[in-house]
């Protein structure tokens, strides 16, 4: 049998979920589900893997941004509930990176691009995305790779 796809093991989550009760974990796995559904109605087509893992790490950077304005705002208490929602989503993510993993790609997809000046951080940056998805904050690195660049 073929391998799992990760859209199917959302799905199976989320039955798992309603067997459980855990109201919290349904919610944000709807969410998930709903989001890949809106994309796939929209652009009419079958999510892939790598899809799903953009539409999940847009939601991850979503409810970053949103901790941050609540946080920000004084409600901790809505910055705890969009937290507990990233991890949920960060569930059904792979691995994050290290630092030194981070480092690494950064300096192969230099030398990989031949980059030299800030004008090539285009071509280090298309090289790092496929990478990067789901596994690091690309805006954190875009910041490491602009430093590694000035250099």
């Amino acid at each position: 049998m073929a391998e799992e796809t990760l859209k199917s093991q959302i799905t199976s989550a989320m039955k798992e979920a309603m067997k459980a009760k855990d109201k919290n974990r349904l919610g944000t796995i709807r969410l998930i589900l709903a989001d890949i559904k809106k994309v796939e109605v929209d652009e009419r087509i079958d999510v892939d893997d790598t899809r799903v893992l953009a539409i999940l790490d847009k939601m991850v950077k979503q409810r970053r941004d949103s901790v941050k304005q609540y946080t920000d705002a004084g409600r901790d208490d809505l910055a705890q509930v969009e937290a507990n929602e990233i991890e949920v989503i960060q569930a059904f993510l792979p691995k994050a990176l290290t630092d030194e993993e981070i480092s690494e790609l950064i300096t192969s997809a230099i030398a990989e691009s031949g980059a030299a000046s800030m004008q090539d951080m285009g071509k280090v940056m298309n090289l790092l995305k496929p990478k990067l998805q789901g596994r690091a904050d690309v805006g954190s690195v875009s910041q490491k790779v602009k430093a590694a660049l000035a250099q």
